[in-house]
């Protein structure tokens, strides 16, 4: 019977791998990953030289059936996201459905998550907290962000660099008249090697961030204190 593995990969620095990811790369019979340069540079950090498919939230009906076929030939695969754990805030949890509901094994090998790294760093009570993944890009935002600010627990979300001012400022004017009581961290190009943490109220942050070259990935956390 096939295994179908999902490998956690670094979110940015490549030394942060568990040796049984490797073990697992360099030994399926294919590795399925969103962008195939990125996974590229890291199997070349690691001399590992396995065939490589890419999947991602555009793939067509053709290459789950494709995916799905040869695991029925009994080959072992590996998913794998850009950075950081597969079917978090991306489109793996389609596939892994698929495999589960044909009756495959699917195996974890956990490692990096964004999300839980800069939670581990923010100060805040994270042991009940919402995740909420990526804000929408057009419909719905209002919505998100009154999510976001009417939660009993601390909020995670990712943004991208080309709507992070933004997401922020759309958040602020939310927020409203509760900027007292909202403390919120910004998390910039973690475990890289111009990582910044940026915390405290949320007009503050905005400044520091503007003042900065704005570029890497940005998970967010909200947390209100009253």
């Amino acid at each position: 019977m096939s295994d179908f593995y999902i490998v956690s990969t670094p979110i940015g620095n490549l030394a942060d791998i568990t040796f049984r990811a490797l073990e697992i790369l360099k030994n399926v019979d294919l590795i399925l990953c969103e962008d195939e340069r990125m996974t590229k540079r890291l199997l070349d950090y690691y001399n590992i030289k396995r065939p490589l498919l890419s999947y991602h939230q555009h793939s067509k009906l053709e290459k789950i059936n494709y995916i799905l076929e040869l695991l029925k030939k009994g080959k072992n695969l590996a998913l794998v996201s850009d950075a950081g754990t597969p079917g978090i805030s991306d489109p793996g949890g389609k596939l892994v459905s698929k495999v589960h509901s044909l009756g495959f094994k699917v195996i974890p090998i956990p490692g990096p998550s964004a999300m839980t790294c800069a939670a581990s760093i923010s100060g805040f009570p994270m042991d009940k907290f919402m995740f909420l993944g990526f804000p929408p890009t057009k419909r719905k935002r209002k919505k998100f962000f009154d999510e976001v600010i009417n939660s009993k627990y601390p909020v995670i979300f990712y943004e991208s660099p080309y709507r992070i001012i933004k997401t922020l400022k759309e958040l602020q004017l939310t927020i409203g008249n509760r900027q007292e009581d909202t403390r919120i961290v910004v998390a910039r190009e973690l475990t890289k090697k111009f990582e910044t943490i940026y915390r405290g109220k949320i007009e503050e942050v905005i400044k520091n961030i503007e003042k900065n070259k704005i570029k890497g990935e940005f998970v967010v956390i909200v947390n209100k204190s009253g």
